[in-house]
């Protein structure tokens, strides 16, 4: 009897703790998403704070830089501004549009277009409402075998004779 206990223990507490979840799961459906797509936007929040930080610490290093030699500004100008070079005995090279371009374009973020958050498959398969109210349907009824069928067993008491009392 014991180990029949036991048994019925075990399975109520497995059962009852799916359906728990999946009870849970489909209640906190909507908070589950917006979870994932606020983590997502925390993490793109991050990269572009360590994006804007990278090119902060570049701009203090170019102006560390220039204060360091005055000269800098002479001789980066031509190249910058596309003008014509103050020193004839020197030879520059020219570039042409479509290579500044092509060199633009490289050094361009690949990932400026914003992906789409990413959430798990079973969590984009549960958020649809079908499924959503199915889900809830059968857990609920799994919460009502699980406490049918494995709940605590009542004890027959079987009728005992009862003796006339005597005056």
């Amino acid at each position: 009897m014991q180990g029949q206990n036991v048994i019925r223990t075990f399975l109520f507490v497995v059962f009852f703790g799916i359906a728990a979840t999946a009870l849970s799961v489909s209640v906190l459906c909507n908070d589950l998403v917006r979870y994932y797509q606020s983590k997502h936007l925390l993490k793109e929040s991050q990269e572009s704070l360590n994006k804007l930080k990278s090119l902060n610490a570049d701009y203090d290093a170019l102006l560390k830089r220039l204060e360091k030699d005055p000269d800098l500004i002479k001789r980066i100008a031509p190249a910058t501004l596309g003008t014509e070079p103050a020193d004839t005995n020197a030879i520059y090279p020219r570039v042409r549009v479509e290579q500044l371009a092509a060199a633009r374009k490289a050094l361009a973020d690949p990932n400026q277009h914003q992906a789409e958050p990413v959430i798990p498959k079973w969590l984009s398969r549960v958020s649809e409402p079908r499924r959503r109210v199915a889900l809830f349907v059968v857990s609920g009824a799994l919460i009502l075998v699980s406490f049918v069928c494995f709940g605590p067993v009542k004890q027959s008491t079987t009728k005992k004779e009862q003796l006339p009392e005597s005056q």
